[in-house]
């Protein structure tokens, strides 16, 4: 058995459960986009795609060989999507960085949303849950409706770190507060833990990028060439 063969069988004991190695492994390169992103690193891109295809292959259990029963396709799906809307990610990132819009040098100047921005992705989070509710449903998917809200809810996420909005870490939280009931149940606990560690991951990224994009607005505010402009 080759390196790839044990990689898509392996499995170890936690708690008396049988739990895939891939699963894990999968989780790890998510983590560890996750903290390439905090750090606004291009490199986040590539290694979160790398976790999305052996995900992908964890959460579709009548597919591949796992020890769950459950099919959670909303799961498996945004893997998927994930791949798709990290090539956005990455191409964004790495011409934000060629063109040097970063003050500081990183891949994306971290900024809040608009309120258009913010009302936009608003109803397509509703949307997008409406939508993948009854087709998940139908699907079989065990948990359509939280799982069609983590769907919709990572890939708005997603979207949100390509285009560096702070706003994107709080929409991660809404997805973990969600996610970690329904994986539990699930028996998925690898990935319910790293929801638990992303969750507080979250909450120190949107302090970081908070506090970054303060400075980046100090950085480009224009400095008032009269005293009457200063006063005003």
């Amino acid at each position: 058995m080759g390196p790839l063969g044990w990689l898509l069988t392996a499995q170890v004991e936690v708690a008396g459960s049988p739990v895939l190695v891939r699963e894990v492994v999968g989780n790890v390169f998510g983590l560890g986009s996750a903290l390439l992103g905090l750090r606004r690193v291009v490199w986040a891109w590539p290694v979160g795609m790398v976790g999305n295809a052996l995900l992908f292959t964890v959460f579709l259990g009548g597919a591949f060989a796992t020890p769950q029963a459950h099919d959670l396709y909303g799961q498996a799906g945004r893997q998927l999507f994930f791949f798709a809307v990290s090539l956005y990610g990455w191409w964004r990132w790495s011409r934000t960085r060629r063109l040097g819009a970063a003050p500081d040098g990183a891949a994306v100047a971290p900024r809040w949303a608009t309120g258009r921005e913010r009302l936009g992705l608003l109803v397509a989070a509703v949307a997008g849950t409406a939508v993948a509710y009854p087709v998940l449903a139908a699907l079989g998917s065990w948990g359509p409706l939280p799982d069609a809200w983590i769907l919709t809810g990572s890939l708005l996420a997603t979207y949100g770190m390509a285009r560096g909005l702070v706003d994107f870490w709080l929409i991660w939280i809404a997805v973990d507060a969600v996610g970690v009931p329904l994986l539990l149940r699930g028996g998925f606990y690898p990935s319910a833990v790293m929801y638990l560690v992303y969750g507080a991951f979250c909450a120190w990224g949107l302090a970081s990028w908070w506090r970054t994009s303060r400075l980046v607005a100090t950085t480009r505010a224009p400095i008032p060439s009269t005293y009457s402009e200063a006063v005003a």
